[in-house]
């Protein structure tokens, strides 16, 4: 069981090890979500070649100026095997990590059209290995990490190796190595590209849609995020733990104008509590005296900022979110049936013959296009005079993807 590396010489150690081996680098982390305010990864395991598999600490060793870059050089151009690699990727760009080719393993089993295709479903499938997850969601901010924890974290990179040759094995024989290979270089691409900050953050907060164009509701819902956002940065605890979505929304609904009012919204007067019923618990109750400083009195004086704004104040559910636009169709059949039937139609025999591809390639059709572009194709008014492989590509579709349906989507677009 491999010691979690966590200082300056272990580190070049390992990273002297790394150069000296050869071939892939099976990779993964884990990060602390639900616990701490940030998405950086706590543990980041590897493995290559004889070099055996290495537990890094990359906030101890960013506190102790190791630079990551030595591990780039250590590495190289190996391919990286991830799994679900959109997940890992954006931390080792923020750690310093250059990846220069990768393989996806859970891309890799969409591709093959595999029903089931998390890490463990996929290893089962091909090795015949059953891998344990009750770890999945455990805190790994928490210090000294147990030995059961670090055996999970072993076990993610342990088989990836084995497990990319049989997927590569599979994709030439399928005829999908190309179409793989395009699709990892995408992945690589988009996954360590700097993510654009969201206009509206507060706007993601669950089913605030329902909230429509009650401006004096989205304007306490606004506020009770802004707060919250403000102490979990504060106190470097996940904004969950302090206020729920749900409760933000129900004291937006219910505008509590006085003591009385607001003390009857019981979720904005108690801790919040998350009962799993396993392990977890104990974990999240780590998180109590946090908990315990922020006092209801908070958001009782957020909701009343929210009542004091004068109507021209009030916020507004942004235009982009009805999503009736030409570059960002609306997703409900609803509004395309009740009040577009004719590009309804269109849409229904665009996603006909894109079915029958896949059907014909044993791909899912999600995969051989994002139904969000096959929308947002048959949204514009005229696509009849539209180059359809020019939209596609201009939409984020692969080349292999634009070979391979676009003549036929132009055929029935009409």
């Amino acid at each position: 069981m491999p010691d979690v590396i966590d200082t300056l010489a272990g580190f070049r150690e390992a990273c002297d090890a790394l150069a000296a081996a050869s071939g892939p680098l099976a990779a993964d982390a884990e990060r602390a979500s639900g616990y701490r305010y940030g998405h950086e990864d706590w543990l980041v395991q590897f493995k290559r070649g004889d070099a055996g598999i290495m537990l890094f600490d990359p906030v101890a060793l960013g506190q102790a100026g190791a630079d990551w870059n030595d591990f780039n050089r250590a590495v190289g151009d190996a391919t990286w095997i991830l799994h679900d690699s959109m997940m890992d990727l954006p931390g080792f760009g923020d750690l310093g990590m250059t990846p220069q080719r990768l393989f996806d393993t859970e891309i890799a089993a969409r591709l093959l059209g595999m029903h089931r295709f998390g890490l463990a479903a996929v290893i089962e499938h091909y090795l015949g290995v059953t891998l344990a997850k009750e770890h999945s969601a455990a805190d790994w901010s928490y210090r000294p990490l147990p030995r059961d924890w670090r055996n999970y974290a072993a076990l993610d990179v342990e088989l990836l190796i084995e497990l990319e040759a049989l997927m590569r094995r599979d994709l030439r024989e399928h005829g999908k190595d190309e179409w793989a290979e395009e699709e990892f270089a995408f992945a690589l691409r988009e996954g360590l590209a700097p993510k654009p900050a969201h206009p509206a953050p507060w706007m993601r907060i669950s089913r605030i849609t329902q909230l429509g164009r009650d401006r004096r509701g989205l304007a306490i819902a606004k506020s009770l995020w802004e707060e919250r956002d403000r102490l979990a940065r504060q106190y470097d605890i996940a904004p969950s733990l302090l206020l729920a979505d749900s409760s933000i929304m129900e004291a937006a609904q219910k505008k509590p104008h006085n003591v009385r009012e607001f003390r009857a919204i019981r979720c904005l007067n108690e801790r919040v509590r998350m009962r799993t019923g396993s392990a977890q618990d104990k974990m999240f109750e780590r998180y109590a005296p946090i908990q315990r400083e922020v006092k209801p009195r908070v958001w009782k004086d957020a909701i009343q900022r929210a009542l004091d704004l004068k109507p021209g104040e009030l916020p507004v559910m942004p235009s982009s979110q009805s999503g009736e636009n030409e570059t960002n169709a609306p997703r409900s059949m609803r509004i395309w049936q009740t009040r577009h039937p004719e590009r309804y139609e269109r849409l229904q025999r665009v996603r006909k013959v894109v079915n029958q591809i896949g059907e014909d390639t044993r791909t899912p059709a999600e995969i051989i296009v994002k139904p969000q572009i096959l929308r947002n194709l048959c949204w514009l008014d005229d696509p009849a005079n539209v180059d359809v492989a020019r939209f596609l590509e201009e939409q984020g579709a692969r080349t292999w993807q634009v070979k391979l349906i676009a003549a036929s989507v132009s055929r029935v677009i009409m």
